[in-house]
């Protein structure tokens, strides 16, 4: 007797989780596992290198703590006193490695001058900062996609050639001349539309927290917009004259779904990077806007900190930019791995 099998049946295996498939899918997990465990190894590193170049420079500050916390009219025993007590007559590396302990610990230390800790002081501005650099960046988004998306699908037309001016006019503007400009403006007649200066926390009054961050994200708003309009634009005036563009008018797809589904996607790998990294640079970079608006943020407290000869307070606020960069910068990279199938397929 011979045996049967049933019409259709081809003897293989059923692909499944024991098939070809099941190898294949554990091995990418396998890549991309790696991948990710790399890149953490890779940033920790930076941010190791990071940290102990900013101590350096941190300590390279001319000037005394010793003698700013001692007062100007203190002996030179209390000055020598005072040094002792801070450990700023240690070497550079020793106390390195003690802050950094601190750091594995959770423990940052605290202000030289106001003997505050240091996780505490960055609790109350870090908010403030976050608030300003992610508010700029969404409006920047906001206004620099739809005129990208619209310039690309109409090059040379005067929306196109109004937005390229002002947006040059934009990028070209210090943003302290810009911010200058807003409270000259605002501070006069419509004071009472939009404050000029001055800070309200959220949590005491949403609206009045709302108009006290609009001056000062715009004046950080508006060169990334223009920055981000003209990347858009030109990644996609050339996804624009791909194949599968062409292939897609020929199917008789309406303009707005072969802009938004096919275009803008493969368009807007670029936009994510450079925004990502934008977006790291304001949370430290807010240095200027803060101290022209009176805004509380960690930009004052560095800049306060540097007058003050705080190192403690500096060095942790620099901790937190440098961890705020990388973290995004590994964030972008994962971002990819969803995004991007190449990305997926190289790991």
């Amino acid at each position: 007797m011979t045996d049967t099998m049933p019409v259709g049946s081809t003897g293989a295996p059923p692909a499944g989780p024991a098939g070809p498939a099941g190898p294949r899918r554990a091995g990418k997990r396998r890549h991309t596992s790696r991948y990710v465990r790399a890149r953490l190894t890779h940033l920790l590193l930076v941010l190791l290198a990071v940290t102990f170049l900013s101590f350096v420079v941190v300590d390279l500050l001319p000037g005394d703590a010793a003698v700013v916390v001692a007062g100007e009219n203190a002996t030179p025993e209390q000055v020598q006193e005072v040094r002792e007590t801070l450990q700023l007559d240690r070497p550079l590396l020793i106390r390195y490695v003690d802050w950094l302990g601190g750091v594995l610990t959770g423990d940052l230390g605290s202000s030289f001058r106001t003997g505050q800790p240091v996780l505490e002081a960055l609790g109350e501005r870090i908010p403030v900062s976050l608030q300003l650099a992610v508010v700029a960046q969404l409006l920047a988004l906001v206004i620099a996609v739809p005129l990208a998306v619209y310039s690309a699908y109409r090059p040379g037309r005067l929306v196109d050639r109004t937005t390229m001016t002002l947006g040059f006019a934009g990028a070209a503007m210090p943003q302290f001349v810009l911010g200058m400009v807003l409270i000259v403006v605002f501070a006069g007649g419509f004071s009472s539309v939009l404050p000029a200066t001055g800070y309200t926390s959220f949590f005491d009054d949403p609206l009045a927290n709302l108009r006290s961050i609009i001056l000062p994200c715009v004046t950080l708003m508006v060169a990334e917009a223009a920055v981000y309009r003209q990347l858009l634009r030109s990644d996609m005036i050339s996804t624009l004259q791909e194949d599968f563009i062409l292939m897609a008018r020929s199917k008789g797809l309406r303009p707005r779904a072969i802009l938004l589904r096919h275009a803008l996607r493969p368009s807007s790998f670029s936009l994510i990077t450079l925004s990502g990294v934008n977006l790291g640079r304001l949370i430290g970079g807010t240095v200027i806007v803060e101290t022209l608006f009176a805004i509380p943020g960690l930009g004052q407290l560095i800049v306060q900190a540097v007058f003050n000869r705080d190192y403690l307070i500096l060095q942790g606020a620099l901790l937190f930019v440098a961890v705020a960069y990388v973290a995004i910068n590994m964030l972008i990279d994962l971002l990819y791995l969803v995004l991007d199938p190449r990305v997926r397929r190289d790991v």
